[in-house]
């Protein structure tokens, strides 16, 4: 089936990272398409949290974390007493998505999401998203997950097997963002569909890994710069219009926060020893953090209003945090959910917060030195190294694969507990705006004042005909 020849398609390229302070001469092709189009980026408030699941959830329903949901890229179930970072199943976005809205207008309206986050069981028609196969023998396999089912054996037949390894981890790059670009065209080829929602999250990886200031920053800025004129050209000779955005930028980071350390030597923690290992009881804890880049969620089990006024002048005297936020407060930050901290600490900019709570490196617990997005009290940027004190490390690395391959279980525990290894973060909002994320193309109007978040998602209905 072919898209409607009379109704404008549209291919939203999410641009990971992406900022005004990074467009200029590495970016030749992008420079050129704005200048043909909105003739200027369009810079965009970000929002709070600025991280990956907050920011698009708001970009796709025009509203914020208060009502879709999605307080960051984790949150702690207060029923379950459980913990959950980069869950999948779009259920868990609240409200109307974009192309559930358009729908009323046009019926027939098809939207493929291509490894945007939330991307399971949604009502979009067509979707690509990593999702590994977790094994009864502890193995994990490296796979996508796709609706309709179909297209998971039809696209790896045609394009091979997705790079995972290059999608997070030490060998995170191109190769990832590079499959995806191709499955969008892979995707357009197939079904021309109205609506193409397209992750390149190239620019994540060393921007944080070494700074945005530095060389390795500049020449990722260049290669995505290549690969995004490459998929533009495609979509322009398609007659596909195109808008281009970012979630947020980064900014360097020379700072780690512990905000877990301090609670623990403040009493607070429940600490599980178990196989000689330090693990943290979060249901048994008085309180404890999430951490998510530069904002951290504290959630409390001890409900007496003395406790979290101590505890948030607790937080407030931590080095590295520039505010807490409580109660209706949170509100003013789009945030009041229950999914959401008690106490929630963002902060300062040039600092980060690590989730680590305990005391000796020995003590760690076994997930701590591995890639493990799921069973970490927070997100881990130290998983983008290899732990520089391991000789030969990937030649272990090596070892350890062919182990797996061989069918042995295995413990890839190359991860270093050196958090101060990362040069850049983001979640807070930059003083400076050329470090905010950045909207242009097709039914942009730039203009010198910001726009909000929630406001990508009228500019989507713009771009395709709907809004005026």
């Amino acid at each position: 089936m072919s898209g409607s020849k009379q109704e404008p398609r549209l291919a939203v390229l999410n641009l990971v990272g992406l900022c005004s302070r990074l467009l200029g001469a590495n970016t030749p092709k992008l420079n050129q398409f704005i200048e043909s189009t909105s003739g200027q980026a369009q810079v965009i408030e970000p929002v709070c949290p600025a991280v990956t699941c907050s920011a698009q959830a708001t970009y796709l329903t025009g509203t914020l974390p208060t009502e879709h949901g999605v307080v960051g890229n984790g949150w702690y179930d207060r029923t379950l007493n459980e913990h959950h970072f980069w869950k999948q199943s779009n259920r868990l976005v609240g409200g109307e998505k974009v192309w559930e809205t358009i729908r009323k207008e046009r019926p027939n309206f098809r939207c493929a999401n291509l490894f945007w986050w939330f991307n399971m069981y949604s009502s979009a028609d067509f979707s690509i998203t990593p999702r590994p196969l977790y094994r009864s023998d502890g193995l994990k396999t490296f796979d996508v997950h796709s609706h309709p089912l179909s297209i998971r054996d039809e696209i790896k037949q045609d394009l091979g097997e997705f790079p995972f390894p290059s999608f997070w981890g030490p060998r995170a790059g191109l190769p990832s963002s590079k499959w995806i670009a191709d499955s969008a065209k892979w995707m357009e080829e197939k079904e021309s569909p109205e609506l193409s929602l397209v992750y390149l999250p190239h620019l994540d990886y060393d921007l944080q890994r070494y700074g945005p200031e530095s060389p390795e920053a500049q020449k990722a800025v260049s290669e995505l710069d290549s690969l995004v004129g490459d998929l533009l050209s495609f979509y322009q000779k398609r007659g596909v219009r195109v808008m281009m955005l970012s979630e947020y930028g980064i900014t360097p980071a020379k700072k780690v926060i512990y905000p877990n350390r301090v609670l623990r030597k403040l009493g607070h923690l429940s600490i599980k020893k178990e196989l000689g290992l330090e693990y943290l009881d979060c249901g048994g804890s008085a309180a404890f953090a999430l951490t998510d880049h530069q904002v951290a969620h504290i959630y409390l089990n001890r409900k007496e209003d003395a406790f979290l006024d101590q505890l948030r002048t607790d937080m407030e005297e931590m080095k590295g945090v520039a505010r807490v936020i409580a109660g209706k407060e949170r509100a003013q930050y789009g945030l009041d959910h229950d999914r959401a901290g008690d106490l929630i600490l963002i902060a300062e900019e040039d600092s980060w917060f690590a989730y680590y709570h305990w005391l000796d490196d020995g003590l760690a617990p076994d997930f701590a030195r591995c890639v493990d997005v799921h069973r970490k009290y927070g997100y881990d940027p130290a998983e983008l190294f290899v732990d520089p004190s391991i000789p030969f490390p990937f030649l272990k690395a090596a070892g350890k694969v062919l182990a797996k391959k061989m069918g042995f279980r295995i413990f890839m525990d190359l991860i270093p507990l050196k958090p101060e290894l990362v040069r850049g973060s983001h979640g807070a909002t930059p003083k400076d705006r050329l470090d905010w994320p950045v909207i242009f193309g097709h039914s942009i109007n730039p203009s010198d004042q910001a726009i909000q978040a929630t406001e990508v998602h009228s500019r989507i209905l713009q771009a395709l005909a709907l809004r005026k």
